[in-house]
This record gives C-alpha cells, structure tokens and sequence, in this order.
C-alpha cells in the first residue's frame, strides 16, 4: 500500500485539497473578521493550497492522457466558490467600510484557480478530440 497507495488514489488527493481549501476559506474569513490580521498565515495557507491543487490537478490530467481517469469532479465548482468568496469581500468591504484590504494572496489564490482551470479545460479538450482522431483511424 504505502506510497502507491498515496499516489495513484485520488479520493486521498480530493479530500486533501477539499480541506486545504475549507482551511483557506475558513481562515480567509476570518482575516476578514479581524481586518487583516492574519495575512501572515494566509500566505502561508495560500502556498500549501496552490501547491496541493496544482498536485492534484496536474496529477488527475496525466493519467487523463493515459486513459487511466475520467474526471467526475468538475473544477468549475472550486472556480463558483472562489467567485462567490471573492466577490462577498468587495461587497461586505464596500458596505461595512472597513479599513480591510483582500490579501495580495487571496487575489493571487483566485487567480491560480482560474488558471489552472482554463489550462485544464484546454488540455480535456484537446485529450477528447485527440481520442476522437484516434478512434476514426
């Protein structure tokens, strides 16, 4: 089991970065609670986050092109969840008028998830149309 069992079991990977990501959204809040005063550990957060989900997302993608996965878990809904995250703090910054900034990690964060997910996006399409030649041949 070990090892193996850890690399090639994406419910580890998805339940990995389902509680990193429930972590950040929980400290993201918070930070906004106490007006920035965990921006600290917010980077900290941001770069365990980023990483694990390029891992997971770049992990999930290659065994795609080895016809070893077929995603079932759209990252669309991570891309909602930040939106909808991003967009209340503008709007709660806006109507509290607080003195409170969105961390240059929150913003950097939001912008990995959208790239990563146009990336992958691209990648399954170009493996479904590249499977779909493979198959007319």
């Amino acid at each position: 089991m070990g090892r193996d069992f850890i690399k090639n079991d994406f419910n580890f990977w998805r339940y990995l970065i389902n509680f990193w990501s429930f972590l950040f959204f929980i400290v993201i809040l918070w930070d906004f609670c106490t007006n920035n005063d965990l921006v600290d550990f917010l980077n900290v957060l941001a770069t365990i986050y980023i990483s694990a989900l390029a891992i997971y997302v770049s992990n999930k993608e290659f065994e795609r092109w080895y016809d070893k996965h077929d995603g079932k878990h759209p990252g669309e809904i991570f891309v909602v969840i930040w939106s909808v995250l991003v967009f209340c703090l503008f709007i709660l910054d806006f109507t509290f008028e607080t003195t409170y900034q969105i961390p240059n990690s929150v913003i950097s964060s939001y912008i990995a998830v959208l790239t990563i997910l146009a990336v992958t996006r691209k990648s399954k399409e170009i493996y479904q149309s590249h499977r779909l030649t493979k198959k007319k041949r």
